[in-house]
């Protein structure tokens, strides 16, 4: 609801003097003025009536119908008086009317209503009010007319005037004088005016008011939702207009939207509908300081208020500004504008989420790039120069060792089966959606291929039907392979790994064994990082994992999942 007059100031307009004289919220206050004469006499006669004609037929029980009567009208008549002060600009909300049964629980709501006593008021105060109002502006009329008027009274010099024992005959210098103080009268009036519309608008607000609280509900929920909004982050023009949407939704303002520093629109409202992008007030040249809202007069009455959206100083980025356009004649309270400032830091946080996003990406990438590097320079570079080699030593000794370039030539076949491997083992770590599309016997094969061509490793592999498996079941068991795969390389110093996947009605079994130097896994209490997250992503797919191992030993770990749902109800039926 509009508070009246603005915490902040207004930008001065191009003529100080005349700001009141040519504000149409003015003329509007004017209106207003001469209509709460007769429309307070026509409340107060109805009410009077409604109240005596009561009380006079009491006794005979009619009464208590226009008692009844004048109560209702106290309400429909303050509906017609908030519909009025409207005039000003001041917003009001309307709550949901409660459900009540019957005469009597509407009378017993009625009486316990705070706002139909504050309605009551407002009727008592608005005649004696508007006749003071009414007398002081005929007064100030009275002067605009003598003194804008004086060429005309004065007119005829011939016709003294006479005051008590002076004669006067005005002469043009007098004229012109008695012009100047009646035009100093209008600016007067118009001044006067204002402070008048600021007066019922207080009023209005303070009385009329249906529910104190409900803007503040409103704020509150507009709050949840965008911080809600803000914390799911899944798409930024989204998040944008559903904060400006949120903002206009949740206060008087015609439209809000958010604007980059170079004043373009980030996100509109679609409370904008056809205003020219103008109205927006393009780039500024002294943007508002962080936590502070400037209030600007715009032509025809509206208002556009500016507030930063503020960014972490680290960042060395300008958030812009969140904008609210305002009707003629409305203008935002404190508690409004401090709304207004806690959605623009809402935006402000989904900007700086944004970029955090944006260079977590840029920097995930670098590492990718960098590890992809380092991979190829290890596996498949040397490979291609072992290839390379290879086929020089053939070439040299083609025609006089036949059987040495024929060892040569198989050195160079493996070498660049071995590098075919390693290169279908980068191009599917690159790829996330391979285990989907390959399926896990395919992403283990691959695996199991650049195992043996990089590490030398003897692989022996036990992988035959794809098994029944969910897809965050058959991820884990990838990972935890490849995990498990990754520790035999760096800790076991095995010469063979076996790995094998198996299925029976109800689960689906992982292992991974090699015949390396083993450890107590006793004396590892919980386990190694690798260990925990193996169990971990164990336990997130529903199954458990074993781990054995013994010093000379080796080491075996068994993953044991459960089979997909609908793979367990296809064999219950056939069975």
């Amino acid at each position: 609801m509009d508070q009246g007059r603005p915490p902040h100031p207004i930008r001065p307009p191009r003529f100080p003097a005349l700001a009141d004289l040519l504000d149409p919220g003015t003329y509007r206050v004017g209106a207003y003025v001469l209509l709460s004469v007769p429309l307070g006499g026509l409340v107060a006669a109805l009410l009077t009536g409604a109240v005596l004609a009561g009380l006079l037929t009491l006794p005979v029980l009619v009464g208590a119908l226009f008692l009844l009567g004048a109560l209702w009208l106290v309400g429909a008549l303050g509906d017609m008086q908030r519909a009025l002060v409207s005039v000003l600009g001041v917003r009001f909300v309307r709550p949901a009317q409660p459900t009540t049964s019957g005469v009597l629980g509407w009378l017993g709501a009625t009486l316990s209503d705070p706002v139909t006593y504050r309605t009551l008021l407002f009727h008592v105060i608005q005649l004696p009010l508007g006749l003071v109002c009414w007398v002081v502006l005929a007064a100030l009329l009275a002067l605009v007319v003598l003194g804008l008027g004086a060429p005309l009274w004065l007119m005829d010099a011939s016709v003294p005037l006479v005051w008590n024992e002076w004669t006067l005959r005005p002469g043009p210098l007098a004229t012109a004088g008695l012009m100047l103080s009646g035009a100093g009268a209008l600016l007067v009036t118009a001044g006067v005016l204002n402070l008048m519309g600021r007066m019922w608008t207080r009023l209005g607000t303070a009385l009329l008011a249906q529910d104190a609280g409900e803007a503040a509900r409103r704020e509150v929920i507009a709050l949840r939702r965008a911080a809600g909004r803000v914390a799911l982050g899944d798409d930024l023009e989204a998040t944008l207009r559903d904060l400006t949407t949120q903002a206009r939704e949740a206060s008087t303002a015609e439209a809000v939207a958010l604007v980059a520093p170079d004043g373009t629109p980030r996100a509109l409202d679609t409370g904008f509908g056809d205003l020219p992008p103008s109205l927006l007030g393009g780039a500024l040249t002294r943007p508002p300081a962080p936590g502070e809202a400037s209030l600007t007069l715009l032509g025809g009455g509206a208002a556009l208020a500016i507030l930063p959206v503020a960014l972490p100083a680290s960042t060395g980025v300008d958030g812009g500004t969140l904008r609210a356009l305002y009707a003629p004649g409305t203008r935002p309270g404190a508690d409004e504008l401090a709304f207004l400032l806690s959605i623009a830091d809402h935006a402000g946080t989904a900007l700086h989420a944004a970029q955090l996003i944006e260079r977590a990406g840029t920097r995930a990438g670098e590492l990718e790039r960098a590890r992809l590097a380092r991979e190829l320079h290890d596996s498949v570079a040397q490979a291609l120069y072992g290839i390379t080699l290879g086929a020089k030593t053939a070439r040299a000794t083609l025609d006089r060792d036949p059987e040495r370039t024929r060892q040569s030539l198989e050195y160079t076949i493996r070498l660049a089966e071995g590098g075919v491997s390693e290169m279908k083992a980068l191009l599917f770590s690159l790829r996330p959606d391979a285990l989907e599309e390959g399926g896990l016997i395919a992403a283990l094969t691959q695996h199991a291929h650049a195992l043996e061509a990089r590490h030398g490793l003897s692989v022996h592999t036990e992988l035959r039907e794809e098994p029944e498996l969910s897809p965050d079941a058959q991820a884990a068991a990838y990972r935890v392979a490849q995990e498990a795969l990754h520790n035999t390389v760096k800790h076991a110093r095995a010469q063979a790994v076996w790995l094998s996947v198996t299925q029976d009605a109800a689960h689906v079994t992982l292992s991974v064994r090699d015949d390396g130097r083993g450890f107590d896994v006793t004396a590892q209490g919980r386990g190694t990082l690798g260990q925990r997250s193996m169990r971990e992503r164990a336990a997130g797919a529903g199954g458990t994992l074993e781990v054995l191992s013994a010093p000379g030993q080796g080491t075996r770990v068994t993953l044991i999942l459960p089979r997909a749902p609908q793979a367990t109800a296809a064999l219950e039926v056939s069975a």
